[in-house]
């Protein structure tokens, strides 16, 4: 029974036990059949997956909140709801923290083999698997947990291998030696967009090339790497440099090495870097891959995958990279070819898992041409088809689509989904989507059986990530959640994944599907820690784990403070006196509602359950017609802010609302008439409270989904749970006429509480009061009861009247914007003469205080001292004469 409702909210008895719950009520699961006639269009989200790479922190709980909210929301309003968890299973990443376990464990990936450490790796995904599923169900997450997916389950692996053959026979997937970004620990080509930059301090190497037949003669040219240099197959410079154009088709010989390498020209040559004079390495430098395809020049890789220099590499063959740059350094500067040696800021490329140093370098991988998916997906969001919020991110979305590159798809690593590709004895190669249709391939092909070997490397992890909105839904088969729930409606994520993910999901449904995954692109900022630094697992601190805030704060709170905190697309720090501000306000909502149960009475069907609150509006006293209004505005507000996702504007209107307007000032007028005599009247204000109370928990309740549940079970209500009411409606008008009237109340005792304070009237004090209240006398006097409750007023030594004749002697008197006039007799506020003391004694002292700074000010100080300290003073000094009027003030008026 509501009596019970317990003195103080304990999250950690009540979260857990209202989730298994709900959880087992069926709630979270849409409720419709897709087979019914005229079934309603659901509103989907799948969940980005997290990496099973460790325990999530405070960045995932951005989307857990963001995303629940969305689908509580949707639920109340109504409609079918899916939201999809799962887990990726994230190949480079989580082989990279496998690896360093099984490192402190005295063994190694090579040791234990293929097919053992994929079991290792299994292991791991089942633990960590389950980690992440308690954490995002302690976070409150009301996803379907019937439908959940991981990206190597057997039937999204299938969806992979489909994938890759439909694209494969359109030619949109090949096989071919490129230029790619090698990681030299992960020993495995990755993306660009896997490569991070950072702002390093390098040196710049001045390297003299001796022109061949040219005793004497030299082109020296610049270099921030010396060991590529071993790679290199031309110097170019540019055709217009008159420094050079005597030496174009000359052949220089390359330093160490001795091998003639020819002096070309091309305008691509910036002739202010070094000394205009450029080595072009072509298998081991991006803009060089360029001119070695123009000039047709060779292409010498001279590394290993581990980065040591190969056979190409001469006498430095074996060496590590780094070391092979000092040796040939030295040996460069012993034979007088260093001409010098600058310091250089450079920006390195590492890699985004290990940090690594990356190294370009030609490898036969597998591509995507991408340009012919890009298209469509651009004008899928130039034409509006989605939506991306906010806005702003549309043009760094187009910036990268048009100027895309073809997708290095390969990786050369075990964990992961194998590249559906086998090959024969004699080479051919037969794509296929299982082992089988390959041997019947190669049966067609040869007219016998032949052993065949799969390709050893795996596909990018976001190749099955990008597959996700229709794969998870049973694609390639024609399932009923497949035809009713894609395309899907919201896709909530980082910005910083806006190309990782998001523009291939784009790519990859319009081509797959014929339609887009979603029809809106929802992205929040990244969550940081109080330093600024971004929250990662591989930077996984103490306090980033949610479960350990809300062990100490709540669920609720933690959410509440995202949401609160985060604006669309902009990134947080973390802060916990916030998320305490938010527990608080979950007790704050407890503590009123105790106050509202606990004054219902059998008039209400207390006893019975049997709830009789419809409220009567011909007998709503002013404070009911503006509590009234202030919900029926922060409905309609609410509602046109979370269509245009300004999620945390609402939160914070919300907060007000219930805090400063509910609590601080209905609940007070309230007691006025609930501490009367007129039952009709107080059964009305009953109403009234649980009214609204209850219609701001529904809108609270996709942001504090426990606390408010908790709640609303205690209150009176219709229906099972507040998880599943419905959500409140705009379009209800508003009372102007009412906020305007209380509005004036209001400021009336804030005016009164501001002059008690000044005066350190003792709180229980009552004092009188004299209110001018012109045209608003009449309203004024029917809230007698209530201005005097309110500002501690003595009601018999309360005058209101329309117009005062002549001001009170002796009064403190404030004049408010509607133009009220407000006097306070001081002697009925404090000791008249004893503060006439108290307040001569201090002007005394202040004046005192302005003559000291004001001599010292005109003392040789002023000259002497630094300006910041001159500065203070005179700030010091002119407080000090402001508190001087104030105080002369204060004095007249007791005069």
């Amino acid at each position: 029974m509501p009596t019970d409702m317990p003195k103080a909210y304990d999250p950690r008895e009540t979260e857990q036990r209202l989730y298994d719950w709900w959880e087992s009520k069926g709630y979270f699961a849409p409720k419709i059949d897709p087979r019914s006639e005229g079934a309603p269009k659901p509103f989907v989200i799948v969940i980005p997956p997290p990496n099973v790479t460790g325990e999530l922190h405070h960045g995932h709980a951005m989307f857990v909140t963001f995303e629940d909210l969305l689908i509580r929301w949707h639920r109340m309003m109504g409609e079918p709801t899916l939201w999809l968890p799962g887990s990726d299973h994230a190949g480079i990443a989580t082989q990279n923290v496998v690896e360093k376990a099984l490192v402190k464990q005295g063994t190694s990936r090579k040791e234990l083999g293929r097919e053992e450490f994929i079991n290792r790796v299994w292991d791991w995904k089942a633990e960590y698997g389950s980690i992440i599923t308690r954490q995002i169900r302690r976070m409150g997450a009301s996803v379907d947990w019937t439908r959940e997916r991981f990206t190597m389950d057997e039937q999204l692996s299938r969806a992979v291998r489909e994938a890759f053959v439909r694209l494969y026979e359109k030619g949109l997937i090949y096989r071919g030696p490129r230029l790619v970004n090698w990681c030299p620990k992960d020993e495995s080509a990755i993306s660009d967009l896997e490569v991070e930059h950072e702002e390093r301090q390098g040196n710049l190497w001045y390297v003299k090339y001796p022109i061949e037949n040219s005793p004497n003669e030299f082109i020296t040219v610049a270099t921030t790497r010396p060991e590529t240099m071993l790679g290199d197959t031309a110097v170019a410079v540019h055709p217009d440099d008159e420094r050079y154009q005597h030496l174009i088709g000359k052949m220089a010989l390359l330093p160490e090495l001795n091998r003639p390498i020819p002096i070309i020209a091309d305008e691509s040559v910036d002739r202010e870097f070094g000394t205009g004079a450029v080595k072009v390495t072509p298998a081991h430098d991006p803009n060089d891959y360029e001119l070695g395809m123009k000039h047709n020049l060779p292409f010498i890789n001279v590394m290993n995958t581990d980065a040591t220099i190969n056979e190409n590499g001469g006498q430095y063959a074996g060496l590590d990279r780094y070391d092979a740059r000092k040796k040939i350094v030295a040996d460069l500067e012993r034979d007088g070819l260093l001409a010098k040696v600058e310091n250089h800021a450079l920006s390195v490329g590492t890699c985004q898992r290990c940090h690594t140093v990356i190294e370009p370098l030609i490898s036969t991988q597998w591509f995507v041409k991408t340009k012919p998916l890009a298209e469509p997906s651009i004008e899928a969001v130039r034409s509006g088809k989605i939506k991306i919020v906010p806005q702003r991110f549309e043009k760094i979305y187009y910036q990268w689509m048009e100027n895309i590159r073809d997708w290095c798809i390969s990786r050369q690593l075990w964990w992961g989904h194998r590249i559906p590709v086998w090959y024969a004895p004699d080479g051919s190669m037969f794509c296929a989507r299982d082992a089988a249709d390959a041997q019947q391939q190669a049966r067609e092909k040869f007219g016998a059986d032949v052993k065949l070997a799969q390709d050893p490397d795996v596909l990018d992890t976001w190749f099955s990530s990008g597959l996700w909105p229709f794969s998870t839904l049973g694609w390639p088969d024609d399932t009923e959640d497949l035809r009713y729930f894609y395309p899907g409606s919201v896709l909530e994520t980082g910005y910083d994944i806006l190309f990782f993910w998001v523009a291939r999901m784009i790519m990859l449904g319009i081509e797959l599907m014929d339609d887009i995954p979603f029809d809106t692109v929802y992205l929040h900022g990244i969550m940081r820690h109080t330093d600024g630094s971004k929250m990662s697992k591989s930077d996984f601190r103490a306090g980033d784990n949610p479960l350990d805030v809300i062990a100490d704060y709540s669920a609720d709170a933690l959410r509440f403070f995202i949401v609160t905190s985060a604006s669309p697309g902009n990134d947080v720090r973390i802060n916990l006196e916030k998320i305490a501000d938010a527990r608080n306000f979950g007790n704050k909502i407890w503590n009123a509602a105790r106050f509202v149960i606990s004054n219902l009475g059998a008039e209400e069907g207390l006893e019975t359950g049997d709830w009789r609150l419809t409220f009567d509006e011909s007998r709503l006293t002013l404070p009911d017609r503006w509590i009234l209004s202030r919900e029926h505005n922060l409905i309609n507000r609410v509602n046109d802010l979370f269509r245009e996702y300004r999620f945390n504007e609402a939160a914070q209107d919300i907060y007000h609302f219930l805090w400063d307007e509910y609590c601080d000032w209905y609940i007070e007028a309230s007691k006025v008439i609930l501490n009367g005599d007129d039952e009709n009247a107080k059964h009305n204000t009953r109403a009234v409270l649980v009214h609204v109370l209850e219609h701001a928990l529904r809108l609270l309740h996709p942001m504090m989904p426990f606390v408010t549940e908790e709640i609303w079970q205690h209150l009176p209500h219709k229906g099972e749970a507040l998880i599943v009411a419905n959500w409140p409606q705009s379009g209800k008008h508003t009372d102007a006429e009412a906020e305007a009237a209380f509005a004036r109340i209001m400021d009336a005792v804030r005016a009164i509480r501001n002059a008690r304070s000044e005066f350190n009237v003792e709180p229980a004090k009552r004092i009188p009061a004299i209110l001018s209240a012109n045209e608003h006398a009449t309203t004024f006097e029917t809230q007698r009861a209530v201005l005097a409750a309110l500002a501690r007023l003595d009601a018999a030594q309360l005058q209101i009247v329309a117009q005062v004749d002549t001001k009170p002697e002796n009064a403190y008197s404030a004049i408010l914007d509607s133009g009220i006039q407000i006097y306070l007799p001081l002697a009925g506020m404090l000791d008249l003469e004893k503060e006439k003391k108290r307040i001569t004694a201090e002007l005394d002292k202040a004046r005192a205080d302005a003559e000291r700074t004001q001599a010292k000010l005109d003392s040789d100080f002023a000259t002497k001292a630094p300006a910041a300290v001159v500065n203070k003073e005179r700030e010091r000094l002119n407080a000090t004469r402001e508190r001087i009027v104030k105080l002369q003030e204060q004095l007249n008026g007791m005069n």
